[in-house]
């Protein structure tokens, strides 16, 4: 096991930072160019070899919740038994949707737990027409509803199996998190070069983009049975409790068969198609916007023809109610 290492947020950005990131979007409104949004993007053919690198994808970035695979891969070679939409839901962001939420409460009350063991933060759903129900409804922010609780009640399940402490479960000490950089090393064939705290609380690994392409090419490509494999199929067979009916990846993953796509904040996104074709792509402002336009031109240029490829891309932009223009890729 590798020394964990922490670094700053000027640390960070100072290896990330070692060229400047090429223009990958640009926000075009009534025909003028208002804004541009830059970032680094690296396109794996089958054979896992890199076929299209721009920006840096070396350089360490935090992939967010696109290490959520790995995660739970951990918990798996804890001893975790997850399968079906359980798994799905412990490798996911979801929505907050109904259906989310109680499978998250069924899922603690499987293992013993209650919400009150959650150490992730109140929230709203993340689903904008299901936020609007919620609240209607006189619901309040709750850690269930928070997109990393399915992920979380597979950690303290994982925990709990294990007889590990609950309350320190997110230490990046504790003897899960330890397993789960294990899990993150080997998939992305590298070491975790810096360890901070994501939005939801838990241990955060910094990790190149050609290494979270790696990982989840490796996932697809995983031997039938093995934790990898499982989390890999779990996705894929159930990517609504992955993601939520509106959101891309819940699209893809339906609509792509055999395709493992996992977004994460601050605009990362990494996806494998399963004859092994791979993608890791970060826009450097955060901007989500630009996400979409950006991974379906680089799918096109990985050679995918198909409508939920436009979709995917569109991103318009409106004024007055109407659309007067778009977010699109420009490379």
């Amino acid at each position: 096991m590798s020394e964990t290492t922490t670094v700053t947020g000027t640390e960070c950005l100072a290896a990330a930072g070692t060229r400047d990131a090429p223009v990958l979007a640009e926000v075009v409104r009534s025909g003028f160019v208002e804004g541009r949004h830059r970032g680094s993007l690296v396109l794996l053919a089958a054979d896992g070899t890199v076929e299209l690198a721009l920006g840096d994808v070396t350089s360490p970035v935090f992939p967010r919740s696109a290490n959520k695979p790995m995660q739970a891969a951990g918990m798996l070679r804890a001893g975790l038994r997850l399968t079906g939409e359980r798994l799905a839901v412990a490798a996911g962001s979801h929505s907050g949707e109904s259906f989310h939420r109680d499978l998250v409460r069924t899922m603690l009350d499987e293992h013993g737990l209650s919400p009150r063991d959650l150490r992730c933060p109140p929230a709203l759903p993340l689903d904008q027409e299901e936020q609007e129900r919620y609240l209607a409804a006189g619901a309040r922010r709750d850690p269930v509803a928070m997109n990393c609780s399915g992920k979380h009640t597979a950690m303290l399940g994982a925990s709990a199996l294990r007889e590990w402490p609950l309350e320190s479960y997110l230490d990046p000490g504790h003897p899960l998190q330890r397993l789960i950089r294990t899990a993150v090393e080997e998939a992305a064939g590298e070491q975790v070069a810096a360890v901070g705290t994501d939005g939801c609380g838990a241990p955060l690994m910094a990790i190149g983009l050609t290494g979270l392409a790696r990982a989840f090419r490796s996932y697809v490509l995983a031997e039938p049975g093995t934790p990898e494999r499982q989390v890999a199929d779990a996705m894929r067979a159930h990517p609504e409790y992955v993601a939520g009916t509106r959101r891309h990846d819940t699209w893809l993953m339906r609509e792509l068969p055999g395709t493992l796509s996992k977004v994460g904040a601050e605009a990362v996104q990494a996806l494998a198609l399963p004859d092994g074709r791979a993608l890791a792509l970060k826009i450097e402002d955060g901007g989500a916007r630009a996400l979409g336009p950006v991974l379906a031109r680089a799918l096109q240029l990985a050679g995918v023809t198909a409508p939920v490829v436009a979709r995917v891309g569109r991103t318009p932009l409106l004024g007055g109610g109407v659309q007067v223009g778009e977010v699109r890729a420009v490379f």
